[in-house]
């Protein structure tokens, strides 16, 4: 059982291959859902968080990812998240996790942490919501106190320095040309040129077709964006060969 899918502009699943990156910045669950902005809360990121685990899909820090809940106990955490900070953290499972799915199943420990910005609640309880990417963290340990997963945490920024900024400020003419190339296989436009750089790496990070399981969240372990810049162009190239 899943807990959560993806959503697309139109329906669910079309979201995370197709029309990746115009979707991520172009999504609106539905005229009934609700913004509750952007800001974190004051004092950020807490040192202890709700996890949300999923096989599947990786939130990165300047990433936005819209999900749909319908399993009971991640209700749950969406409605305590909504009365508190509107922070959950998203992790992947591991492989292998489906024999124990139902209770705690092993996860990647590096995670990234979001904030609610919108969400719909559904007559039957279900949620649509949009996840909004703050910081990575580390999983130092859990607390079962709950239905759903809650973990202390270890956050990990991604500071770039002037040097690491005008590099990446030249990888993403790179990235730009190479979008341009792959125009009509990847459905995707050029990004607006108000787009920061680190939120285009962070975009492609999170949605690009990739060949291997766990690609992902290796690209979700480097660094910073520049390092994931890098590894985001070697993708984009070989799908230009």
């Amino acid at each position: 059982m899943r807990t959560a899918v993806a959503l697309g502009p139109a329906k669910a699943g079309r979201y995370v291959r197709a029309c990746a990156l115009l979707a991520a910045l172009l999504f609106t669950p539905c005229a009934a859902a609700q913004t509750v902005g952007p800001t974190p809360p004051a004092g950020g990121v807490p040192d202890v968080i709700p996890i949300f685990p999923l096989e599947a899909a990786t939130l990165f820090p300047n990433g936005t990812y819209p999900l749909h809940i319908f399993e009971p106990r991640y209700r749950a955490m969406v409605a305590d998240a909504l009365k508190g900070n509107r922070i959950i953290g998203m992790v992947t499972l591991q492989p292998g996790h489906e024999a124990e799915y139902e209770g705690r199943p092993p996860i990647f420990p590096i995670g990234c942490a979001g904030l609610i910005t919108e969400y719909e609640e559904l007559p039957d309880g279900r949620y649509n919501i949009v996840l909004g990417g703050l910081v990575k963290f580390r999983v130092l340990s859990e607390d079962n106190s709950r239905p759903y997963r809650l973990a202390r945490i270890e956050k990990i920024a991604e500071p770039l320095d002037d040097r690491k900024t005008a590099a990446l400020a030249e990888q993403r003419t790179r990235l730009e040309s190479l979008l341009d190339a792959l125009a009509d296989k990847l459905a995707v436009g050029q990004p607006p040129p108000g787009m920061p750089d680190e939120t285009l790496v962070d975009l492609l990070s999170q949605f690009l077709p990739l060949e291997a399981a766990g690609d992902r969240q290796r690209l979700l372990e480097m660094e910073d964006p520049l390092a994931r810049a890098g590894a985001v162009i070697q993708v984009l190239e070989k799908m230009v060969k």
